[in-house]
């Protein structure tokens, strides 16, 4: 056995994981439009004494929505139920954790609209009269028994929320888009995390992780860890050259694409002239799923203009073209690029 215990180190991990979430609206970066809404609603319920609205977050991984649920559930001084959409795929899963909720309690439903449609509409119900009906027996003899349910506030969270059914998109009461951060607002968040892993990076240096980030929190936080490694392993500061030594041996060029983006745009370009391809064949050809495309790499590239969604496929823009170094193949394709996105 090893003379260095590893239990110390994975507390220690599991506590900065924890301490890199925000717990006040005081505390977090970003996303200020609403940060404000959401102080307004919160501090209204608390002086009527109610429960708040149920609450919808939309918007890309990474940005927050999960951190912003634990916020509404402390600045409320409410218990806080964690729960998840692929987890309830029956109506009764759903019933069982409504059930036990305590008066004003928060509950969390990440990816809500994964859940199962009786679950959705057993829902629908729970959250207008705060009631559910229990079905007992089968067939002929089956009978609906009114439950009735504590106060509560639902927080949901997707990444498609067009997904989500009409109905159960117009009960929520609190709609919250969260958009990407931008390189200023990924510094603070950046600083804040260096100072609890007590790792000084110089100010250049977290403009060159924030810009490699995609705008996202998330992924900001993880490509300052690997700075962190690099650090330990080849000694020295978080200086600038660091930063870039280190991203760089993680595939993470200076526009923030992974190798993954790389993959996706060299198939499309070298593989496919250029497109449009389909997004069952695209995936096939660089051995992921479709969803991985659909939902982590198109939304990039398209907002970094080099790929567009067109009713043919996916196809390379200009700016792609030119970032590769190649000239179209295809005659006309040329046009594609002088179309509106």
């Amino acid at each position: 056995m090893s003379d260095i215990d590893p239990v110390p180190h994975s507390e220690a991990e599991i506590a900065f994981e924890g301490a890199l979430r925000p717990r006040t609206l005081a505390e977090f970066v970003g996303q200020a439009n609403a940060r404000k809404q959401l102080e307004v609603m919160l501090k209204a319920a608390a002086m009527q004494n109610r429960a708040p609205d149920h609450i919808l977050m939309s918007g890309p991984p990474g940005l927050g929505k999960t951190t912003l649920a634990m916020i509404v559930a402390e600045e409320s001084n409410r218990p806080l139920r964690m729960s998840s959409g692929p987890a309830i795929q029956h109506a009764g899963d759903l019933a069982a954790v409504l059930s036990s909720l305590t008066p004003g309690e928060v509950l969390f439903i990440d990816e809500i609209h994964r859940m199962a449609r009786s679950a959705e509409e057993m829902l629908y119900l729970a959250m207008e009269d705060f009631r559910i009906d229990i079905m007992v027996g089968k067939g002929a003899g089956a009978t609906s028994i009114p439950l009735d349910l504590a106060p509560f506030t639902l927080v949901g969270a997707t990444t498609r929320s067009g997904l989500l059914p009409k109905p159960l998109y117009d009960r929520f009461g609190f709609l919250v888009h969260l958009e990407f951060y931008s390189t200023a607002e990924l510094e603070q968040v950046l600083l804040r995390a260096a100072t609890l892993l007590n790792l000084t990076v110089q100010p250049p240096a977290l403009g060159e992780i924030a810009v490699r980030s995609r705008g996202t929190p998330r992924i900001a936080n993880r490509l300052l860890r690997r700075v962190r490694d690099w650090t330990l392993v080849h000694g020295g500061d978080a200086d600038h050259a660091a930063v870039q030594a280190a991203l760089d041996l993680y595939e993470v060029d200076g526009s923030g694409l992974d190798r993954l983006d790389r993959s996706v745009l060299d198939a499309i370009i070298e593989r496919f002239d250029g497109g449009p391809v389909g997004l069952s064949t695209l995936a096939a050809s660089v051995g992921e799923e479709q969803d991985t495309i659909a939902e982590v790499v198109e939304p990039f590239l398209v907002r970094m203009g080099l790929l567009s969604r067109t009713p043919r496929g996916r196809v390379a823009t200009a700016a792609a073209w030119r970032r590769s170094g190649r000239t179209p193949r295809v005659p006309g394709a040329q046009a594609l690029f002088d179309e509106p996105v």
